[in-house]
């Protein structure tokens, strides 16, 4: 079992996460603007942002993006990253205490970190920082994250068995995701939409064992998982790679509204 607490199971993996961790499609960001709205001079709170790469998405669109982070390590690597951009500031803060000011952003973006909050807890205090806009309508709220592929071919199948074989606590972990019924549930009558859209990465074995190790259910060096977890992964590519390269696929699913 891993029994570090949300806020710190990434600690020690932050070098992976930064190097090895998919980003979003463009294709996101496109349907947030046609479909709901949102446009550059949208303020984001970016909650839970990690690294930073959920927050890189609206910078390169144009918004003003602060960073609610609780874990300093984290947090010190989206600075480092992104720091040198003046529309770009990272704070210290809880998903569910964000310690951001009343009515501060018009757009609260949650991506990957969601399934780790309160997300009873969430919602007053997104409701609060969230602003009205002229025409008395609320800001928005979007939740997002890459669902793994776990069949289709050769290599998501291995990959999946080589996790629930070896991971210490996959299984309870990938049950933290919700579908997208408890989405529409949890968002209620404030519920506006969704939206999927296909994402991935092309890895060679480095790159592989990186994203691997990124995560918080892998075991780490030490463990006595960590090294037949490895084995097993270059068994995997041995058998499934192509031209040195393995496709790992995902699903991108957003979902957007005002929670109740």
């Amino acid at each position: 079992m891993n029994d570090l607490a949300p806020t710190e199971r990434f600690s020690d993996r932050v070098a992976d996460y930064v190097r090895y961790r998919p980003d979003y499609p463009p294709a996101l960001l496109r349907w947030l603007q046609d479909e709901h709205g949102v446009d550059a001079g949208w303020k984001v709170a970016d909650i839970g942002a990690g690294t930073g790469i959920s927050s890189r998405l609206f910078l390169d669109a144009g918004h003003e993006v602060v960073a609610v982070e609780p874990n300093a390590a984290m947090r010190q690597a989206a600075l480092e990253w992104l720091g040198g951009n003046p529309r770009f500031a990272a704070v210290d803060g809880r998903a569910e205490a964000t310690g951001l000011d009343d009515a501060a952003v018009d757009l609260v973006s949650a991506a990957q970190a969601f399934h780790w909050f309160d997300q009873d807890a969430v919602k007053p205090e997104w409701r609060r920082i969230l602003r009205r806009h002229a025409d008395g309508k609320p800001g928005l709220v979007a939740v997002y994250w890459n669902s793994r592929r776990l069949a289709g071919t050769a290599f998501l199948e291995g990959y999946e068995r080589l996790l629930l074989d070896h991971g210490l606590d996959y299984s309870s972990v990938s049950e933290r995701y919700g579908d997208d019924a408890h989405m529409r549930r949890w968002f209620g009558a404030g519920f506006r939409g969704m939206a999927r859209f296909p994402h991935g990465q092309r890895l060679d074995l480095d790159a592989l064992r990186g994203r691997l190790l990124s995560s918080s259910y892998a075991p780490r060096a030490g463990h006595p998982r960590h090294a037949p977890m490895l084995a097993a992964l270059e068994d995997l590519f041995a058998r499934t790679a192509v031209d040195g390269r393995v496709d790992f696929d995902y699903d991108t699913r957003i979902f957007v509204g005002v929670p109740e």
